[in-house]
C-alpha cells in the first residue's frame, strides 16, 4: 500500500508535470527522494565547500555603484522576440490555482520541489559558462551582486559557489521530514513553513536572475528561451499568488535593480502576470 501523503503529491505532481505517469504500486519512501533522478544526493558543481552557509543568513547584496539605473544596449532577455518567447501562451494565473481539496501547504510544497528540480537541470546546462573565472560574483544586475551574510559579516562567492550553496541548502531542506513531511501522520509546522518556503523562494529567485544577467546569451544557443521564460513565469505567478516573494525582491532598489525586474514589470503589462 502506498502512503496517502506519498500519492497525494504524486497526484499533485502530476498536475504540474502532465507527463508525469502515476505507478501502480511504490515502498513507503520520501517523496523527494524519489523523484530525484538516480535516487542520488545532488553533486557539488562548485571546487568550494557551501555547507557552512546558512539558509536564514544568506540575504544580503553588495553596497550599489552610483548610477544603478540600466545603461548600454538593453539586454537580449527584454528584447522581442526573445521576451515574447514561451511554451505557455496567456495567463498562468489558471496554472497556480490550488486545486479543490488540496491541502495548501501540500500544494506549494510539490511546486516548490518542481521549481527546484527544473531549475537545477536548466543550471546543470550551464555550468560550463558559469565559471569562477567568468562569474566571480553573484551578478543579476549592472549594480547588483548578491552576498552571503554569515555571522553578520558580507561572504562574497563567485556565482557557482553560491548557487552550489543554494541548491545544496534547499535539496537538504527537501530532504529534512520536519520541513516538508511525507507522512500524513506528520503534519507541516504552521510556525515556520511559510518563512521557510519564502526564504527558499528568494534563493530560487536569485538563481534565476544570475541566469538571466549573465547566462541569458547561452540560453539562446541552446534555443531554450522559450522553456525558460515559462518556468520563469510560472515560478513568478506561482510566488505572487501565495505570497512568497516581496515586489522589492523582484525590483531591487533604486540604485540597484534586479535585471529580470523589468521583465517582470512587461509580462505584467502584457497580461502574462497578473497586474
Amino acid at each position: 500500500m502506498m502512503d496517502d501523503r506519498f500519492c497525494k503529491r504524486l497526484q499533485l505532481l502530476a498536475l504540474v508535470l502532465t507527463s508525469l505517469p502515476l505507478p501502480s504500486s511504490c515502498s513507503d519512501m520520501s517523496f523527494f527522494n524519489r523523484n530525484r533522478a538516480g535516487g542520488q544526493p545532488r553533486a557539488k558543481r562548485s571546487p568550494e565547500p557551501s555547507g557552512t552557509l546558512g539558509r536564514k543568513n544568506s540575504t544580503g547584496s553588495e553596497p550599489p555603484s552610483p548610477g544603478g539605473h540600466f545603461s548600454g544596449p538593453k539586454p537580449l532577455y527584454l528584447s522581442r522576440p526573445f521576451s515574447d518567447a514561451a511554451l505557455v501562451k496567456g495567463n498562468f494565473k489558471t496554472i497556480v490555482m490550488q486545486p479543490k481539496y488540496v491541502d495548501p501547504n501540500e500544494w506549494v510544497a510539490v511546486n516548490i520541489f518542481d521549481f527546484y528540480t527544473n531549475l537545477n537541470e536548466f543550471y546543470g546546462c550551464l555550468t560550463e559558462c558559469c565559471t569562477q573565472q567568468s562569474c566571480p560574483t553573484m551578478s543579476a544586475g549592472p549594480t547588483l551582486n548578491y552576498v552571503w551574510i554569515q555571522d553578520r559579516k558580507k561572504v562574497t562567492l563567485s556565482a557557482p559557489t553560491y548557487i552550489d550553496s543554494v541548491m545544496s541548502t534547499v535539496q537538504n531542506l527537501l530532504d529534512d521530514e520536519n520541513v516538508f513531511p511525507t507522512k500524513d501522520s506528520k503534519p507541516f509546522d504552521e510556525a515556520t513553513f511559510h518563512r521557510t518556503v519564502h526564504d527558499v523562494y528568494i534563493q530560487l529567485l536569485r538563481v534565476f536572475a544570475h541566469l538571466y544577467h549573465a547566462h541569458y546569451t547561452h540560453i539562446l544557443h541552446l534555443r531554450a528561451e522559450p522553456h525558460f521564460n515559462s518556468l520563469f513565469a510560472h515560478f513568478l505567478a506561482f510566488g505572487a499568488q501565495y505570497h512568497l516573494f516581496d515586489e522589492r525582491d523582484i525590483r531591487g532598489e533604486p540604485n540597484a535593480p534586479v535585471g529580470v525586474g523589468l521583465l517582470w514589470e512587461r509580462w505584467r503589462s502584457v497580461g502574462i502576470l497578473e497586474g
